[in-house]
């Protein structure tokens, strides 16, 4: 899956964010409505969120976010 660099919105580690209530509140009202894109069926490691005000996508990936910053050259 390859999503747009101009379109990501943040990168975030699924181990270190779903702590908080409010992000697993945000990631299962993604799957409710239709807007979570699931990368890979393999263990996932963070989220990325794409899109823009109205048209926001939650893609889960098997890739850390680590990897993920340095693929875009953030890090």
């Amino acid at each position: 899956t390859v999503v747009k660099e101009n379109d990501v919105i943040g990168i975030f580690d699924l181990d270190s964010t779903t702590v908080s209530k409010h992000t697993r509140n945000f990631i299962n009202k993604a799957e409710k409505e239709k807007k979570t894109v699931i990368v890979s069926y393999e263990l996932p490691k963070s989220f990325i969120l794409s899109g823009k005000k109205d048209e926001v996508k939650v893609y889960i990936s098997p890739l850390s976010s680590l990897t993920l910053y340095k693929r875009i050259g953030i890090l």
